[in-house]
């Protein structure tokens, strides 16, 4: 079947590592479904894997992908979650620490179909078309479950979103407005902080800047280079969530003696369950409120939709479709 896979690693030069062409057909195991799949959405984590970062060699040749929506073998519209858990779990999935991902241990969605585990089905709200649904396994999930299970965000709360234009941010942008929050956004890019305003923010700011009020929550996904100023614009009491650290995860003050001072927490999240996978699409479904998509690519020019991500030049997500 045709696929998009990672044949080796490269540190500096990811793509070269990148194949776009043929792989055997998966079987199917008791339990397990085939998707055929419509459409996949880009993450960083696929530029991480081609740099040999939560992918063993032995592993490979390993398709990429870790999000897709499609059909099932009956014919039903669903999106995959990309958790696959121990057969022997039966927590959260988030908390099972023998937790993969798709095309890390098990093969991805970069291909004509992906096999997953048959509770990693959800249908589909016909209200999503295959490629906005595609985007949210991932990034867009990750967003609700800092929102609102991890940060327990409300209506009428303020939110500071670090970083505006990746994936993950531009849907912590769009749901937080979506739920009745007052959303601050920052980015050093001029462009990013208009296209913010565009889909959602009330105000933006220049990375670091002082803000006019102190926020009830912090997004962070960007790490070393955001991060005091995260903890300086929360209020007394206010929690930063944290997903991803981009700039990397070292940073040069912690800020601890503001943080027990002001009593702030500091709260991890990641990804999220196939429950608030459902309730997100419902959420998308009684409000309107749609991933934003930077561009479309036919998976065949897969290579292309790689290029402009590990370019950086992205607002939202990069969706291949097939």
């Amino acid at each position: 079947m045709f696929a998009v896979y990672a044949e080796k690693f490269s540190s500096d030069d990811p793509l070269s590592g990148l194949v776009v062409g043929e792989r055997p057909d998966p079987v199917v195991p008791e339990g397990w479904a085939k998707v055929t799949v419509k459409a996949a959405s880009l993450n960083h984590h696929d530029l991480w894997s081609l740099r040999g970062v939560g992918l063993r060699e032995e592993a490979l040749p390993m398709i990429l992908g870790c999000d897709a929506a499609g059909y099932d073998e009956d014919g039903n519209e669903v999106v995959v979650h990309a958790i696959v858990n121990d057969p022997s779990w039966s927590g959260e999935e988030t908390l099972d620490p023998k937790r993969s991902i798709l095309s890390e241990r098990h093969q991805g969605t970069f291909a004509e179909s992906v096999i997953v585990p048959r509770a990693n089905l959800i249908p589909k709200p016909a209200s999503l078309s295959f490629a906005e649904a595609a985007c949210l396994p991932t990034a867009w999930l990750t967003a609700y479950r800092m929102l609102f299970t991890q940060g327990g965000l409300k209506a009428g709360d303020t939110v500071l979103v670090q970083g505006a234009g990746g994936g993950v941010a531009t849907a912590l942008i769009i749901l937080a407005r979506a739920a009745g929050l007052k959303v601050l956004a920052t980015s050093r890019d001029d462009t990013k902080r208009a296209r913010a305003l565009e889909i959602g923010a009330h105000e933006v700011f220049e990375s670091g800047a002082r803000l006019p009020v102190k926020v009830d929550a912090v997004m962070e996904t960007v790490g070393r280079a955001t991060w005091s100023h995260s903890i300086r614009a929360l209020r007394p009491g206010g929690a930063i969530v944290i997903s991803g650290t981009t700039s990397g995860p070292n940073v040069d003050d912690a800020e601890l003696t503001r943080i027990f001072f002001l009593q702030l927490r500091v709260i991890g999240s990641t990804m999220g369950s196939s429950t608030e996978l459902a309730s997100l699409m419902n959420m998308l479904d009684a409000t309107g409120a749609r991933p934003l998509i930077d561009s479309e690519i036919a998976m065949d020019d897969a290579r292309d939709g790689f290029a402009a991500m590990a370019g950086g030049d992205v607002f939202g997500k990069i969706v291949l479709t097939r």
